[in-house]
């Protein structure tokens, strides 16, 4: 893994909240490996978001505003509550 990939993963897994680390990280370890310079900036984009609300979109205790949705954020959304149907989250 290069390091810019390295420094996202261990960005996402060290958020400042142990919850919004697990689901963050989850995602991020998962599709890291599959993302090109774009994602990579799109993600990097995403963990700007603050915490509290990241955590409030990703568990769906509130709808993902319109000014913050991107295709990156809605497929960290989707792979949340995916793992949280099945009962891994």
């Amino acid at each position: 893994m290069d390091a810019r990939r390295r420094r996202i993963l261990f960005r996402a897994r060290h958020r400042g909240t142990h919850e919004t680390d697990l689901l963050v990280g989850g995602f991020v370890a998962e599709t890291i490996g599959t993302l090109d310079e774009a994602g990579l900036d799109a993600l990097e984009a995403v963990l700007e978001l603050p915490d509290p609300d990241l955590f409030d979109w990703l568990t769906g205790r509130r709808a993902v505003p319109a000014e913050a949705e991107t295709p990156m954020l809605r497929a960290m959304v989707d792979w949340t509550q995916a793992r949280r149907g099945a009962g891994r989250g």
